[in-house]
């Protein structure tokens, strides 16, 4: 078998059918659009994925695919008011947060924002401090470590 010798299994492939070729085509006049109308015209009929103003399929269905918010970085939030728990002189990290039950879990790292009052020294390592947490921490002697 040669490749100029192939041909589509017998049945499997029609003859070119002409539309609006005359009345004697079986199909001339209209050429198989009916009367009038929007699919009637030249260049009519609406794009792809368009159901009459509902709103399309496309957009009533979840999105799935790529998308960089799944790998950001997730941080534990914490107040330095919620740091009083902790006995003066104390390192205070993530780990010692989920000990203590103020956090469940570590996640990507700690971030420690200013809200409210510290009233004891401590030393709080973590990823991200705000400027007013950082101002808290170092004004009573902390330390404010970025690890």
């Amino acid at each position: 078998m040669r490749l100029d010798e192939l041909r589509p299994v017998e049945g499997s492939s029609k003859p070119a059918y002409r539309k609006g070729r005359g009345a004697g085509s079986g199909n001339g006049k209209t050429g198989g659009h009916g009367h009038k109308g929007q699919n009637a015209r030249a260049g009519g009929g609406v794009r792809p994925g368009f159901e009459g103003g509902q709103t399309p399929l496309y957009r009533r269905i979840p999105k799935r695919g790529f998308n960089k918010k799944r790998f950001a970085n997730v941080y534990c939030e914490i107040n330095v008011s919620s740091l009083n728990v902790f006995e003066d002189g104390a390192v205070v990290n993530a780990e010692t947060l989920v000990e203590a039950g103020l956090l469940r879990k570590t996640h990507d790292g700690l971030s420690v924002m200013g809200n409210g009052e510290l009233t004891k020294k401590l030393t709080v390592q973590g990823v991200r401090f705000t400027k007013s947490a950082k101002e808290k921490i170092e004004s009573l002697g902390g330390k404010a470590e970025v690890v």
